[in-house]
């Protein structure tokens, strides 16, 4: 069968091993042409594909829910579930998700872009069946370096306890997650695949067989016996954490054998109450450069496919911001043996693998855990230690109950450096890290910043440095700066909670926040050809908000224009609002950002234009809002009259 054909999951039914192999090898190719083209998580899919069909050979997808964790592994059930026509489309604007996405298949059973959700949704959807007395399957498909979350430890727990409620965990086991994993799952997990069974698993004991004398290609039923009773053995001894949490353990077994995973499924399928089948891949299968970079290659943008190499971008820019922040950090460490790094299993995109190279005594990473993470941070700055925190904007969401009673309450001097702020592009709504500003500045005792360029970044992370009155946060954005000459040393902090002009003009005061500076700059050049003049601000700070600079500046030009890379409700032109109001200066304000909706997959740029964020569209937006405003200020004045 053409994979091409394939548009509903269960035309696997009843394929041979032979035809599923085909359709393997096919998707494979599709995966890597696709990811090739257009960027995209690579290694994870390619690393799951006989899994793939395997489980959706024994399922019946009319009914029976399979849950994937993350939702980057998912490629191949994108290719099966009626998407192959429009793979080519993958992360682009108006194209196929990244990740799972309810409201594009009714086989996504559940979207998520975070880690360790797929154990607790799939359970939910168990009890809602046997509360509703219906009868279909549920599984999830979660990865090793997912099961290091709490969260999926938390659900293993409950589930555990809910022995007539059927429910198949699938542990995708590839020693990875983006990068190596860590903790001491992680050294569990490693243990198994050391043992002698797991080895004879995946170097395949048929072919050691035949090299036996006498034996050749016709293995004796005492040796086939000899391997089952390995696989029992390593069953009931490794699997023992599992088993004693209420799980039926069945591993581990080869993920590339469908053979092997087809009668394991069937098996699992067969058993009452929560199952968990261990199944070791390697990340990347199928593409050779991939198995021996599995951490470059977990995603990749456009590359060549015969070389690996990634194709250079046609237009030359700076260092990216992630670059910038962790060469800066490693020469400050250095000089200050206080300084730990910490990463949620995101070493390489935080760019804190520089640090634990250079510096690995003063580097933590805690897994996919950052609740974890944060109070660790706590717990180092109630010790004199100076904590910084990298984490995505996005991710930093699920320790928000942690930054509140762990930092905030307690005014510890932790510093958190929240890359990804604002608009992130292709990995869509769930990696936009559009609300840190509106969630954090509501918290006493904090700090927010924000750089408008890479030399700035550099000056806010000695500011964080030596800042310790409290927590203090940065954000700054996914990409490149703008190839300014950096400080090479002697970084000196920022006052807290001082802005800068920019540029002066009598007729608007545009203040900018981070990223949105130079936009503002952009535009208040084109709006000075139409006869408009505007005076620029760097706020750098959200909380505490320089109004001693602004709010005199706006009492002489009653026009504010708020721009900022993040949500409006509650966010930086919020702050501005709030502070005029106090001061009693009432002005028409047009808050630029993002509106109250989801931003989906696309080129930043493409993303931009569709928010209204360009600089031309900024400059219409000005002319728009206060044409209109003046116009119904004087209605409102001659009403008076």
């Amino acid at each position: 069968m053409d994979l091409s054909q394939i548009i509903h999951p269960n035309q696997l039914h009843g394929l041979s091993i032979n035809e599923l192999q085909q359709i393997a090898y096919q998707i494979r190719e599709k995966h890597l042409q696709t990811v090739a083209t257009n960027g995209g998580h690579l290694g994870p899919g390619l690393g799951v594909v006989e899994l793939t069909l395997a489980l959706y050979q024994t399922l019946d997808l009319n009914c029976d829910k399979v849950v994937w964790d993350v939702g980057h592994q998912a490629y191949p059930h994108k290719l099966i579930t009626g998407r192959y026509n429009n793979f080519h489309t993958l992360r682009q604007k108006d194209g196929i998700a990244g990740y799972l996405k309810r409201s594009e298949s009714i086989f996504d059973h559940f979207g998520a872009g975070h880690a360790s959700t797929s154990i607790s949704a799939a359970l939910g959807m168990a009890l809602a069946r046997d509360f509703k007395g219906e009868k279909f399957k549920v599984v999830a498909v979660i990865g090793d370096g997912a099961l290091t979350g709490g969260m999926a430890l938390e659900a293993i727990n409950h589930a555990g306890h809910l022995p007539n409620t059927n429910l198949l965990v699938v542990l995708n086991d590839n020693e990875m997650s983006i990068s190596p994993n860590i903790g001491a799952i992680s050294r569990y997990l490693n243990k198994l695949r050391l043992t002698l069974p797991m080895q004879l698993v995946k170097e395949n004991l048929k072919e050691q067989v035949k090299q036996i004398p006498l034996v050749g290609d016709s293995p004796s039923s005492e040796l086939k016996s000899l391997k089952n009773g390995m696989k029992f053995l390593t069953m009931t001894k490794v699997g023992s954490v599992f088993e004693e949490l209420g799980f039926t353990y069945i591993g581990p077994i080869d993920g590339h054998n469908l053979e092997e995973l087809i009668a394991t499924f069937e098996q699992a399928h067969q058993i009452s109450g929560p199952v968990l089948v261990h199944v070791a891949t390697i990340k990347g299968k199928g593409y050779k450069i991939a198995e021996k970079d599995q951490v470059a290659y977990h995603a990749q943008s456009p590359f060549d496919l015969v070389s690996g190499k990634v194709k250079p971008s046609s237009q030359p820019k700076g260092l990216a911001y992630s670059t910038v922040f962790a060469d800066t950090l490693v020469k400050i460490a250095e000089k200050n043996s206080n300084i730990i790094g910490i990463t949620a299993a995101m070493a390489t995109g935080t760019g804190l693998d520089k640090l634990q190279a250079k510096l690995p005594h003063q580097y933590i990473d805690v897994g996919i855990a950052e609740q974890h993470a944060v109070t660790l941070a706590a717990g180092l700055a109630c010790e004199g230690m100076r904590p910084v925190v990298a984490i995505y904007s996005s991710f930093l969401q699920r320790a928000y109950d942690q930054i509140v009673h762990d930092i905030c309450i307690q005014k510890l001097p932790v510093f958190f450096c929240m890359d990804r702020a604002g608009i992130v592009g292709a990995d869509g709504p769930t990696h936009q890290g559009m609300y840190d500003i509106a969630y954090l500045r509501c918290l006493p005792n904090i700090v927010l910043m924000a750089p408008k360029d890479e030399v700035e970044l550099q000056q806010m992370l000695a500011t964080g440095i030596q800042y310790t009155d409290g927590p203090i946060a940065m954000r700054y954005p996914r990409g490149n700066g703008y190839g300014l000459p950096l400080i090479e040393e002697g970084w000196q902090p920022l006052p807290i909670g001082k802005s800068e002009i920019l540029r002066h003009g009598d007729d608007v005061v545009m203040v900018g926040y981070g990223s949105m500076v130079y936009s503002a700059m952009q535009a208040a050049e084109i709006l000075s050809e139409h006869g408009i003049e505007a005076t620029v601000v760097n706020a750098r700070f959200v909380k505490p908000l320089d109004t001693d600079l602004i709010v005199p500046l706006v009492k002489q030009i009653p026009r504010v224009v708020s721009l900022e890379e993040g949500c409006v409700m509650g966010g930086f032109g919020s702050a501005i609002v709030e502070a005029l109001l106090e001061h009693g200066v009432v002005v028409p304000v047009l808050q630029i950002g993002v509106p109250d909706r989801l931003v989906e997959h696309a080129s930043p740029n493409e993303s931009k234009a569709q928010l209204g964020l360009t600089s031309l569209q900024i400059v219409d937006r000005i002319q728009s809002f206060f044409t209109f405003s003046l116009h119904e200020m004087l209605t409102q004045l001659n009403s008076d009259d």
